[in-house]
């Protein structure tokens, strides 16, 4: 069995994680922080704005059941990757559209993906930058809406590949 990680920046990481988890292959999702310059952040810090942290899951999944690929489509199909400042309702840069990318094999389908997406006429807000060190969120965002029984009010999925 191949493990390897995602990490994906599509707005609140609430619904994100929600909709990871339904994946098949997909065997855990953990909501985070990405790409900031103070160490361990909190979540007050990242929605103050100013960290530079984006709202991330962790996908932990089983190559051998889904591929890379597969996640990174339904990453696109979740959410608004036009959307430059936020996600829905949820506007700040920590809720910009982004793919850290673990390799240059990620790096390379999230690229070709993001090719296919323009050539159907979207703009692409999501941007693409490389993996760097990944902080779990506190306690209480984790399976939040598991959790809390409600359902997301800014992620949902539809079909454009």
């Amino acid at each position: 069995m191949g493990l390897s990680k995602a990490y994906f920046a599509a707005g609140c990481f609430w619904g994100v994680e929600f909709l990871f988890q339904k994946q098949i292959g997909v065997l855990e999702v953990v909501s985070g922080y990405m790409g900031g310059d103070i160490e361990n952040p909190t979540y007050e810090i990242v929605c103050s704005g100013f960290s530079g942290h984006l709202e991330v899951v962790e996908v932990i999944f089983d190559e051998s059941i889904v591929s890379y690929e597969t996640l990174a489509k339904l990453f696109f199909e979740i959410h608004d990757f036009t959307q430059t400042n936020g996600q829905g309702p949820d506007i700040g840069t920590q809720y910009l559209s982004a793919i850290f990318y673990c390799d240059e094999n990620q790096k390379n389908i999230a690229e070709e993906l993001i090719e296919q997406l323009k050539k159907k006429a979207y703009k692409v807000a999501t941007t693409l930058r490389p993996k760097v060190k990944f902080c779990k969120a506190e306690s209480y965002h984790q399976n939040y809406y598991n959790k809390s029984g409600k359902t997301p009010y800014c992620h949902s999925y539809r079909k454009v590949f």
